[in-house]
């Protein structure tokens, strides 16, 4: 059965189907499409990059099949395709004609832009491998002309940073209210097992009194309250938090004007087990309770054994 042939409902969808929303971006090289789809997987959304035009069909079918549980789907198809890209105009024309719930997407921006930003990152044009990226570009914008006509929003990146573009991709797609929160995870790790390869941010705890050394509280982890007092016993965890806390305070909000989806903020010791975890939990329910942030505490080395 083909998506042509479907059988739909009062609202446009199948009988059976979750689909709410298909959303098709394409465009220019270099115009910012990926940063556009990162949008929508933050969103919530399934994603597909650089997906051949005829595939959009059959993905739609399956996505509108009874029992699929895919809602909302965002698919890249640009000239990456190759010959492929061709049938995009037919292949939206099709969706439209099906009754399926979708927005095209298009990205754009000026010649000097693009040309500028391929010098900057040293890409060859996909349709230009062997020739100049300003013919890639006009040839381009030839092919892709019966997309932009069909597109429901067209976006202009000319001087749009990335973020800048998340933010403007958000705003008019997605609405206030449907952008995906700040992920903030708080990890604890040992230095002795090497650092976490990838934290945004780091600070080492070792400058605090360290429980090992103690005998009954080395067997202890810094979930345990004995743990907690006896690290904060000189006052120094609490001068390290007035100093940290209204850092954090000023840093989240940088990164969610930034369009970042995900932090990791990690705190490190040197065994992992004591001082570094009393920290993180510490910070993770301090932030927890904030609407804008979704918040988690993570512990690499927790669980391996002290070594005496």
């Amino acid at each position: 059965m083909t998506v042509g042939n479907a059988v739909r409902d009062g609202d446009g969808r199948r009988p059976g189907s979750n689909l709410q929303d298909l959303v098709v971006i394409s465009g220019l090289s270099g115009a910012g499409k990926s940063s556009a789809m990162n949008v929508f997987e933050d969103a919530g959304y399934f994603c597909v990059d650089n997906l051949p035009a005829e595939m959009i069909r059959s993905l739609s079918e399956l996505f509108m099949h009874e029992g699929s549980k895919v809602e909302l789907a965002a698919v890249v198809c640009d000239s990456r395709g190759g010959e492929y890209l061709a049938a995009l105009a037919g292949v939206i024309d099709q969706l439209a004609a099906a009754g399926v719930v979708h927005r095209v997407v298009f990205l754009a921006a000026d010649e000097e832009t693009l040309m500028m930003r391929y010098k900057e990152t040293r890409r060859r044009h996909p349709l230009a491998p062997h020739g100049s990226v300003l013919d890639g570009i006009r040839a381009e914008q030839e092919l892709l002309a019966p997309v932009r006509e069909r597109a429901d929003i067209i976006i202009d990146t000319s001087g749009l940073s990335a973020a800048a573009l998340r933010r403007k991709v958000a705003d008019e797609l997605l609405g206030p209210t449907s952008t995906g929160k700040l992920a903030v995870t708080f990890t604890s790790f040992g230095h002795k097992h090497g650092p976490p390869r990838d934290a945004d941010l780091a600070f080492d705890v070792r400058f605090l009194s360290n429980p090992h050394y103690d005998p009954d509280l080395r067997p202890l982890t810094g979930f345990d309250r004995r743990i907690v007092d006896y690290v904060g016993r000189d006052g120094r965890l609490d001068e390290f938090y007035s100093h940290v806390i209204p850092l954090l305070e000023y840093l989240l909000p940088q990164y969610v004007a930034e369009g970042k989806a995900h932090l990791m903020v990690a705190i490190g010791c040197t065994g992992g087990r004591h001082r570094s975890v009393a920290v993180a939990e510490h910070l993770a329910a301090r932030f927890r309770d904030r609407d804008e942030y979704f918040v988690e505490a993570a512990h690499r080395d927790v669980d391996r054994l002290p070594v005496r």
